[in-house]
Formats: structure tokens, C-alpha cells, sequence
């Protein structure tokens, strides 16, 4: 065991915050200011030095890596620790509802209901609704939760449904009549057993004299109210979190629990923790500058010892694939020791990275998320491009017939099976052969399902190939099936599998809307797939998005995708949301101890056309003195150079043109970016696009007379 670290180990702020005792404290830990070490530090502190009762201090995280983290380095300190109740918010709340279940109505043996619960108790109550209804209501029940709010109270906060009061109040009554709770009850429902008891209120105040909370930006408000009923004035209560880096409001986490701490709790004292020991100088400056243009926040600068250290770069890109090329350029130039992180805002933009990590041989990993080709609704989609493109495929041909569920079950399997071999193993014939024998449900979607794939095949060579995944994504109603509203209960990962298919389709756009062209986009993701597998493990690239690196530190950082529409994601963003985007922002930058890149790009191509982006405002914040600049199109960022002088300009400026979703317009510029032609055009609507005329249907027109 190691002795309690002597107080002049600690810098002057980390000791005040240990050494204070009087009244409610506030740590503003900055990132990297050692804010585990403080709290480890003040839970030993109380133990060996003050003689305080480990059984009266709580102490209390978001996640159970954290508070493992906390049990072990408190524990390395004072071996007494190990009494202290160290344990994430909703640990705390099955504790207090399980000792006190009989005063609050529950049986010490209660079940915890899960999200996938909650929709099927949902369902027993509503068996007529579809799923995706179903999980939009058990999404607003659980936020409803969060917020401490009944099914009686004013729930237009949540949502201005007239219906949810009911729907709450009929899933609540029908979970109590089953004695279980879900996991917004693991908070509220302590909550309310607080309020309503004043012997259990009394009782538990007594045992936790000392209340410790860390990541407190990241409270919600029930668990907000939780610690107004937990404390008394005889209590003692220290709250660690930083304003700045509280990024989950759309799990939500409330940033006016922090900001409005002292005057919830009187007589608050606040202790900054600003002095940095990750970064270099040149980087928590650009941290620093950007972050303080938000209004909502209590304030502080990072700063460090560290000297030297180069200036963050911006490089300014022409499109997409310039992007990942500018960053393996990096990755490969740098020594083999330096970590690089690649971070992104959406978990779709890891795509192209991937593709071309695993073309030049650079290990990679991928935080908090499988690879791309591995998702679930990739493998969906892929499975109907294959059999697209191979009607024999029984294994593709299994993973989508009856997802999503048309009543084809393994009966159903079974006979069409049957009629494979007498229709040379093609299975959609073999779908229209085995239609008699079936029930009249599957019959019917079974006809659609073979209409949409042979349908899409026989027009495959008039259409551009993104058009054609789209369509089959979407007929087959897989689209639909992962869309927020759909089969999945978070819309927060339902909308993330909807940006992977288009991130696929984007894919798609890169090859000629043929047959050929279908086999070639599967076979270059076959290649893809196949590199993964020889991966070398000991990789020293991460993919990551800014969320997932919340915690975790970096040699390298490289913050990509920095423009207008994609990070932040719409200037029609509310005020609030903008500024929990800076704060994203700052997270992504403070992860860097040495090196620190942004990326932004000119255009990227969506479905095969060309958009025009500009810079994120976040980069427009930084003063231009703190970076360098650099990238092949930094002097001419959104001013990519025309070239009429090419044998294959088959769209000049000034050329009238036709698009089927657009109308009429004219090319106002033409270049090339490799072998490709891009045109922008200027349409009679006022909508400006960038196209690839190679993949896109765009067509000359004559000029108006």
C-alpha cells in the first residue's frame, strides 16, 4: 500500500480542495487539472486525517469504470476505504429502494426493467401500436423520468403529445401492479420515497454525512433533486465537474446543475482546478479561445508548465478524400511510437478512413463501435445489394426475406427452399414459385419483396448505382426498420444507423450505375473486410467520434469534418445547442497532449452530388496567430480553380443543364479533382449543387430564347 500523498505533492488549488471541509464546494476540474487524484484524495484525507466514519461517506459516478477506478485508488491510499459506498447514481438509488422496499411499495426481489422492457410492457398495454410508437413513447416516459415528473404533471416540457399524461399513467399503474421498476425509477422513485418519508429521510441523512459527486456536469435533473433530499445543513457535500465539458445533454445531462450549484446550495465555495497536465501551451490556448465564447459558463483558463510545443494546424481541404490522404500522410511521416486519434462527429464519417487505413497497411481501432462494414444495418443493406446482384445467395437471401418481418417464417423458408433447385437456385424465382403454398400475408409481401429486387435489378443500368441503394434501402422498408421510430427504442442510435446508410449510398456514387458497377463496389468491400481481418492489434490509430473520447488522451489529435452542417451540425441550431457544441469542441481539443490538427473540407459528396461547405464557425473563433495553416487548397478553401481546357470537360461553365430533383440551372464552374469532373450549377430555384456528371444523371439542355 502506498501512503497518503503528503498535501505538498498536491499544487496550491488540488490542496485547498482537499483540505476543505466547511460548507458545499464546487471543483471546476479542467481537463486534465488530476481531478480523480483530488477526489481519491479528499475521500482518504477524511478517513486517515479527520477520523471520519468511511460508512458515512458516499460517494457517487456515472459509470461503474469510474467508480471501480475510485474504490481502487481511495482504496491505495486508506485501506478503510473500502467501506466508503462508492457507486454510480442509479447503484445508489436499487440500494436505497431495496433497503427501504417495503416502505416504498416494492419487494426486496424487484426486477429492473430495461429499455427493450419497457417497450414490451408497452406493448401488453397497447397491442395494437406498432413498435416504433411504442419506443417513441417509452423514450418520453424514460425523459419524463429524468426530469421528476408524473404522469399527472405538465408534461409539455417533454412533449407536446395531449397522450403521453395517459400513456404514462397506464405503463406506471400496470409496473407497479407487477412490483418492478424500470431505470428512470432507480432516481425518481428514491425521489419520492425522500420527500414522502421523513423517517427514511432522517435515517439516511444520518448514515451519509459526507456526499461526494463526481462528473457532476453530467447530472440530470432527478438526480439533482436526489441530492437536495439527501443533504441537510449537517451535511457536508463536494460536487467535481467541469461546465465546459458537459456534452450529453441529448441523454439528459442539465449544464444548470453546475452552472446554478451555489445557488442551490448556500454558502458554496469554488475551487478552480486549472492548471493542466496533458497539454501543451499552443493547444489549451486554442482550448481556451474557443470555449470562452460561450455565454453559459462559470469561467476558468487552462494553463500549463509544459514548454514549447508546436501551434495547432488547420489545414483547409478540397473534399473528403483529400482529408483521409492528409491524414495518412500524417499518420505514416510520424514515428511509430506517436498515438494518433482520429476524431468525427457522426460514427459514419469513419468509413472512408477505414477503407483507406486498411489499403496502406495502417493498424487502426475503432472506439465505441464496431467497424463499418460489421454494422448491423450495413450487413442489412449489403445482404440486399448481394442478392441484387447474385440471386442464388441463400445466405443474403435468409438475412433479409423477412426483415423487416413480413410474416415469413421458417415455414414459409422451408417452401421456398423447396422450389430453389427446379428454379436453378435462383430464390427469388423460387419466391414466386413457393407463393401458392403460402399464407395469404406471406404471399402478398413475398410478391412485393420479389417485385422490388427484380424490378430495381432490370433498371439498374438507368439509374446512377446510389440512386439504386437508396431505392432498394428503402423499398425493402429496411430504411424505415432502423430509422429513429422504428424497431429501436434510442433515437439517438437509430439516427446514427441512418446516417451509416447514407454513408453507404455516398459510397455507392463512386461507381458507374451498372451491373458491373454494383460487383464492384461489393468487391472492394469484400477487400475492405478481408484487410480487417489481418489487422495487426497493436495499432496506433484510433477512430473515434468527440463524444467517445470524453476521459481518454491522445500524443496526436486530428479533428476532422470541421465545417458548417457537420460539426456543429445547422446554423438553425438553438443558442444552447450551439454552445454544448463548443463544448464538444473543447473536449475534442483537450485530448491532445503534443500535437493538435483540424480538418475542414471545401465539398463532400452526398448521393453522388458535390455540396458546397464552408469552415465551422469554431475555427473562425480561433485568433489566427495561435494556429498555422496549411493543406493544398488553404489559400483557395471554397474557390476550387476551374479547368475548361480538358478533353473530357463535358460540362464547361455556362452549359444549361437538367436535374430530375433540381429543374433547369446552369454550370457556373467545372474542374477536376483526380480523374473526375465536378461541376457546380446554379439552379432557376436559387439551390446551388455540386455534382459528378460521370455518376449523375445531368442533363445538356438548350438555352432559353
Amino acid at each position: 500500500m502506498s501512503a497518503f500523498p503528503p498535501l505538498d505533492q498536491l499544487n496550491a488549488s488540488q490542496r485547498e480542495a482537499v483540505l476543505h471541509t466547511e460548507g458545499p464546494l464546487l471543483i471546476l476540474a479542467g481537463a486534465g487539472s488530476g481531478k480523480t487524484r483530488v477526489i481519491t484524495a479528499k475521500i482518504a484525507y477524511l478517513i486517515r486525517e479527520l477520523g471520519v466514519d468511511p460508512r458515512s461517506i458516499l460517494a457517487v459516478t456515472f459509470t461503474n469504470k469510474a467508480a471501480g477506478e475510485m474504490r481502487e485508488r481511495a482504496g491505495a491510499m486508506a485501506p478503510d476505504a473500502a467501506d466508503v459506498m462508492i457507486r454510480t447514481f442509479h447503484s445508489f438509488g436499487a440500494w436505497l429502494l431495496r433497503r427501504n422496499a417495503e416502505v416504498a411499495g416494492l419487494d426486496r426481489g424487484f426486477s429492473i426493467y430495461d429499455d427493450d422492457d419497457t417497450v414490451s410492457l408497452l406493448r401488453t398495454i397497447y397491442p395494437d401500436e406498432n413498435r416504433g410508437t411504442l419506443s417513441r413513447q417509452a423514450r418520453l416516459i424514460s425523459r419524463a423520468k429524468d426530469y421528476c415528473l408524473r404522469p399527472e404533471d405538465d408534461l409539455n416540457v417533454i412533449s407536446a403529445d395531449p397522450e403521453l399524461g395517459e400513456i404514462y399513467r397506464r405503463y406506471q399503474g400496470r409496473l407497479t401492479e407487477i412490483g418492478n421498476v424500470d431505470f428512470g425509477d432507480l432516481i425518481a422513485r428514491p425521489v419520492e420515497l425522500l420527500r414522502s418519508d421523513e423517517a427514511v429521510r432522517r435515517r439516511t441523512r444520518q448514515r451519509f454525512r459526507y456526499i461526494l459527486v463526481d462528473e457532476y456536469q453530467d447530472s440530470n435533473v432527478a438526480q439533482y433533486e436526489l441530492l437536495k433530499q439527501l443533504v441537510d445543513a449537517k451535511s457536508y457535500l463536494c460536487v467535481v465537474g467541469d461546465d465546459d465539458q458537459s456534452i450529453y445533454r441529448f441523454r439528459g445531462a442539465e449544464v444548470r446543475n453546475i452552472l446554478t450549484f451555489g445557488e442551490s446550495f448556500p454558502g458554496t465555495s469554488v475551487v478552480r482546478l486549472e492548471q493542466n497536465y496533458r497539454s501543451t501551451g499552443p493547444i489549451l490556448q486554442v482550448a481556451s479561445a474557443v470555449v470562452s465564447n460561450n455565454t453559459s459558463r462559470l469561467g476558468k483558463t487552462l494553463w500549463t508548465n509544459r514548454e514549447g510545443g508546436a501551434k495547432p494546424v488547420v489545414a483547409l481541404l478540397s473534399d473528403q478524400d483529400d482529408e483521409v490522404e492528409y491524414c495518412r500522410r500524417l499518420i505514416q511521416a510520424a514515428p511509430p511510437t506517436v498515438e494518433t486519434a482520429i476524431l468525427y462527429r457522426t460514427n459514419a464519417q469513419s468509413r472512408l478512413f477505414e477503407s483507406a487505413f486498411l489499403r496502406a497497411g495502417i493498424p487502426y481501432r475503432i472506439v465505441g463501435t464496431v467497424r463499418f462494414y460489421e454494422r448491423e444495418e450495413i450487413k442489412d443493406a449489403l445482404a440486399l445489394l448481394k442478392l441484387a446482384a447474385n440471386a442464388r445467395d441463400e445466405v443474403s437471401f435468409r438475412r433479409v426475406v423477412n426483415k423487416p418481418a413480413r410474416g415469413i417464417g421458417a415455414t414459409s423458408l422451408g417452401r421456398i427452399m423447396e422450389r430453389a433447385a427446379e428454379c436453378d437456385g435462383d430464390l427469388l424465382a423460387a419466391s414466386t414459385a413457393a407463393c401458392p403454398a403460402l399464407s395469404k400475408r406471406a404471399r402478398g409481401s413475398l410478391r412485393l419483396f420479389v417485385e422490388l429486387m427484380t424490378s430495381g435489378v432490370a433498371s439498374l443500368d438507368g439509374v446512377q448505382l446510389s440512386s439504386f441503394v437508396e431505392h432498394l434501402t428503402k423499398g425493402s422498408g429496411l430504411w424505415e426498420y432502423h430509422a429513429p421510430g422504428g424497431h429501436h427504442h434510442d433515437e439517438i442510435i437509430a439516427r446514427a444507423k441512418v446516417e451509416n446508410l447514407e454513408e453507404l449510398v455516398n459510397a455507392a456514387s463512386l461507381y458507374p450505375g451498372t451491373r458491373e458497377g454494383l460487383v464492384e463496389l461489393l468487391e472492394m468491400i469484400e477487400l475492405d473486410r478481408s484487410r480487417e481481418q489481418d489487422q495487426d492489434l497493436t495499432a496506433k490509430v484510433t477512430l473515434i467520434t468527440m463524444h467517445n473520447t470524453k476521459g481518454l488522451e491522445f500524443d496526436r489529435v486530428i479533428v476532422t469534418g470541421l465545417e458548417e452542417g457537420l460539426f456543429p451540425r445547422g446554423g438553425d441550431e438553438a443558442p444552447d445547442e450551439i454552445e454544448e457544441e463548443r463544448r464538444l469542441f473543447y473536449v475534442a481539443v483537450t485530448r491532445a497532449r503534443d500535437e493538435l490538427y483540424f480538418t475542414s473540407c471545401g465539398y463532400r459528396r452526398f448521393h453522388g452530388r458535390m455540396t458546397d461547405f464552408v469552415p465551422s464557425r469554431f475555427l473562425g473563433e480561433i485568433p489566427h496567430e495561435m494556429v498555422e495553416f496549411d493543406g493544398e487548397d488553404s489559400t483557395t478553401h471554397q474557390r476550387p480553380q476551374t479547368d475548361s481546357h480538358r478533353v473530357d470537360n463535358l460540362f464547361p461553365a455556362g452549359t444549361a443543364v437538367y436535374h430530375d430533383d433540381y429543374g433547369s440551372g446552369v454550370v457556373s464552374r467545372s474542374w477536376h479533382t483526380g480523374d473526375e469532373q465536378v461541376v457546380q450549377v446554379q439552379f432557376e430555384s436559387g439551390r446551388v449543387a455540386r455534382f459528378l456528371p460521370k455518376y449523375v444523371a445531368l442533363e445538356k439542355i438548350e438555352h432559353d430564347t
